[in-house]
């Protein structure tokens, strides 16, 4: 992964790179002549292009007042059955009432008669790269941002029509791309973005060129520039970079706590902070009243994670025992993906596919040391760097049908994964509930053809199965009425 490279490759936090390869090389080169307002330029002509929204989304443009969804079996996120016979009115971005009277619709409200299907809440992925989920490596080679934010763009419309209304992004530069969602210039999910991740000298997400060596502070490397990660060596660094998120708009902070997958020269069992510098990472977000999760796969690095205060790990896939015990007993988060063989992931070579086969092998071990000590669990799929692998993200949500009930996964995409959201506190860009199909919740919903209670591979096939998709109270799908 390069970096616009550097933010790819962050990418490489998941499964997809070829950080060796001559062409990403080759890339990476081309990137030292980008500046970061070339990169937003490049945004800001995907964006223009995006400004004129498919057919398919047209309807988008000028919501109704008022939508009522009649004769719903309604899942509302947190029970584990459906309410049948239900209908949900929303009025503008919320839900107004829920009920089971089969009132008389409002006079000036769309109604959707639901026939009986499943109304849930909108999913929530949380582990997810926005600019770097779809992009294919020949696009990232040209070194094009314009290319590179237009692939994107596509790719955050068919994360939305996949039914996932809502993601934590946890490394890149999305400020600016969230803004556009939020305004409604391109249709996506609500984004709570972590902004560039922050790294050490040599730690998963360093993807400089060897040429860049030694480390100059006074200026920025090509992975620094693409605003994909940050690097910091000292504790007043860690604070600095920590800080510059946070004035960009972070909802929360992404630190580096060990190595990854992908990035060709941080091994898995490697950790890179100090306690010390974790500390200080924590205490700047607990000023800005919110919090860190750390990215670690090894049994000290997660515990060196959880002493220094940190609220959420990423991964973990290699913990032990004692390590489930202490993440339980203190309340800490775990954000793990569900990788189970190749098909999960795109092709890696070298030292990168040894560390998955070793992923792989630990997942089921994972689970089920979070399942015994009852470790608070979120669910995130951190889909890279091919549009093919993002096609599969409801299909890694079904993954965990081997560890939990359907109505257990559709609560954890849902109203759980929702409660690690709101840690993010006043930095919470959307001050409202989500995960949940409730009064007063913002209106994102999905009707099901079909009821994934009973059959949760439904959500494999979200083009067929998934019949409405409404989010912030606009529909964006509508198979019911055309």
């Amino acid at each position: 992964m390069i970096r616009l490279g550097g933010k790819y490759q962050h990418l490489g936090h998941g499964f997809g790179c070829g950080c060796l390869s001559p062409e990403i090389q080759h890339a990476s080169r081309r990137l030292e002549y980008l500046t970061r307002r070339g990169v937003l330029s490049g945004l800001g002509a995907a964006l223009f292009t995006a400004a004129a929204p498919p057919l398919a989304l047209a309807q988008t443009s000028a919501p109704p007042t008022r939508i009522l969804l009649r004769q719903a079996k309604v899942f509302d996120g947190k029970s584990a059955t459906a309410q049948s016979g239900a209908q949900i009115l929303i009025e503008g971005n919320r839900i107004a009432s829920i009920d089971t009277t089969n009132s008389q619709p409002p006079a000036d409200a769309t109604v959707i008669d639901c026939g009986g299907r499943l109304l849930m809440p909108g999913m929530i992925d949380a582990h997810w790269h926005s600019l770097f989920a779809a992009v294919p490596i020949t696009i990232a080679v040209t070194g094009d941002p314009g290319a590179i934010f237009t692939a994107s763009t596509a790719e955050a419309e068919r994360t939305l029509l996949r039914g996932f209304t809502t993601v934590r992004d946890v490394g890149g530069p999305v400020f600016t791309f969230k803004q556009a969602i939020d305004n409604g210039v391109i249709p996506g999910p609500r984004i709570y973005p972590s902004g560039a991740m922050i790294t050490t000298s040599g730690g998963h997400g360093d993807l400089r060129m060897l040429s860049e060596i030694p480390r100059n502070p006074a200026q920025l490397s090509i992975v620094e520039k693409s605003g994909g990660a940050m690097i910091a060596d000292s504790l007043g660094e860690v604070q600095l970079r920590v800080r510059e998120q946070f004035m960009q708009g972070a909802s929360q902070i992404k630190i580096v706590g060990g190595g990854g997958v992908s990035s060709p020269r941080s091994p898995l069992d490697m950790t890179t902070f100090s306690e010390g510098d974790l500390r200080a990472a924590v205490a700047v977000a607990k000023d800005w009243n919110t919090y860190v999760t750390v990215h670690a796969y090894a049994p000290n690095t997660v515990q060196r994670a959880i002493a220094a205060g940190a609220a959420c790990i990423e991964h973990a896939h290699l913990m032990d025992e004692d390590t489930a015990r202490m993440m339980a007993d203190k309340g800490i988060w775990l954000s793990i993906q569900p990788f189970l063989s190749v098909e999960d992931s795109v092709p890696l070579t070298g030292p990168s596919a040894e560390r998955l086969r070793q992923v792989f092998a630990a997942t089921p071990v994972a689970y089920d040391l979070a399942r015994k000590h009852k470790i608070k669990t979120a669910w995130g799929s951190d889909m890279l760097f091919s549009p093919e692998m993002t096609a599969r993200q409801g299909t890694m949500l079904t993954h965990l049908s081997r560890w939990y009930s359907n109505a257990e996964v559709l609560q954890m995409a849902t109203s759980t994964n929702a409660e690690l959201l709101a840690l993010s506190g006043p930095r919470n860009p959307y001050q409202g509930k989500l995960g949940v199909l409730e009064g007063g919740a913002f209106a994102d919903m999905l009707l099901v053809d079909g009821d994934p209670l009973e059959d949760i591979n439904l959500l494999s096939d979200p083009d067929k199965n998934l019949a409405v998709i409404i989010k912030d109270g606009r529909i964006f799908k509508n198979t019911l009425n055309p």
